[in-house]
């Protein structure tokens, strides 16, 4: 048997599929002698009779029908190839799998990946809610392809790139008297029962820091490693707190909000290992991530850290 080519395959199919060689010509873009010369190789390379001339028309031979049958599945396999090249061209398909500090993990995050995913249907995205010791090793190690880490850890093979930086909040229950006040400080606090968040985070760090330095001692009940818990118990009335604005906004409704002075700068940077080259998918989420971020802690803090009253 005669070399097959791949030309002669696409020949045969056009004509099964649209029943004539004169259409075929018109789907290949081809002359109509063309469609004929590579339907009399092909069936002069497989030694079959693929098709029977009844007047005008050509039919298939119960061969012709089987071998189609074969040829669509081998076409679609490569068609499918072709949609997932175009898709990876057009950044709308792919895998992405990130690791993510819990108070981003559970706030800002699935909203953009919910917006991300929108125009992106053959996308598919794991996200891991972890600490950032956790993070780090994991894009390290190449488990995940991008990590977001709430501080700027370093480590040799790991790139961070700073994302826009925050202003802690303060957290109150809604209707407390000191709801009342536009923004609070470390004195406002005397006498309150304060949530703290754990003792080995550079917020909780401070945190510590503004009260010492404004010579304020806070009445500790209540410690968390998790702002999302520290939200919850405030939302419950068992106390105040400052926490990372992100997941405060998540609470919104359920407690009060206000800017907390002095400022604590939040910071918290994206990861990615400098041993695997970034992908296209993956730098388009990290400057599409940029832009909404800047939007949503403008509008939160848009007095950039000053305090201001409302």
């Amino acid at each position: 048997m005669s070399a097959l080519n791949h030309r002669q395959v696409e020949a045969f199919r056009a004509v099964m599929l649209t029943g004539g060689v004169t259409t075929a010509a018109q789907l290949m873009n081809v002359t109509q002698p063309a469609v004929s010369r590579l339907i009399r190789d092909l069936q002069e390379a497989l030694k079959l009779a693929l098709f029977e001339r009844r007047g005008t028309r050509l039919l298939p031979t119960a061969e012709a029908l089987s071998l189609y049958q074969e040829v669509e599945q081998s076409f679609a396999g490569l068609e499918r190839i072709t949609r997932a090249a175009t898709d990876l061209r057009g950044r709308r398909a792919g895998v992405l799998r990130i690791a993510c500090y819990p108070a981003l993990a559970t706030s800002f995050l699935p909203r953009f990946v919910a917006r991300f995913l929108a125009s992106r249907p053959r996308l598919d995205i794991a996200v891991y809610g972890v600490s950032s010791r956790i993070v780090l090793e994991w894009v390290a190690s190449g488990q995940c392809d991008l990590g977001f880490a709430s501080d700027a850890l370093e480590f040799p093979s790991v790139e961070a790139e700073m994302m826009q930086d925050a202003s802690a909040v303060a957290v109150v229950p809604a209707g407390h008297r000191l709801a009342a006040r536009p923004w609070l400080q470390p004195r406002d606090f005397r006498g309150e029962r304060f949530i703290s968040l754990g003792q080995f985070t550079l917020l909780r760090h401070r945190i510590d820091f503004a009260f010492s330095a404004a010579r304020v001692q806070r009445q500790i009940q209540v410690e968390t490693n998790l702002t999302e818990i520290a939200c919850g118990l405030v939302a419950a009335g068992a106390g105040v707190s400052i926490v990372d604005p992100l997941m405060a906004e998540e609470f919104h409704g359920r407690l009060a909000i206000r800017p907390f002075r002095p400022r604590i700068k939040i910071e918290f940077a994206a990861l990615h290992s400098i041993q695997r080259t970034k992908s296209g998918m993956a730098q388009e989420f990290i400057e599409q991530f940029k832009r909404e971020l800047v939007q949503v802690v403008s509008r939160q803090d848009p007095a950039g850290g000053r305090a201001t009253a409302s």
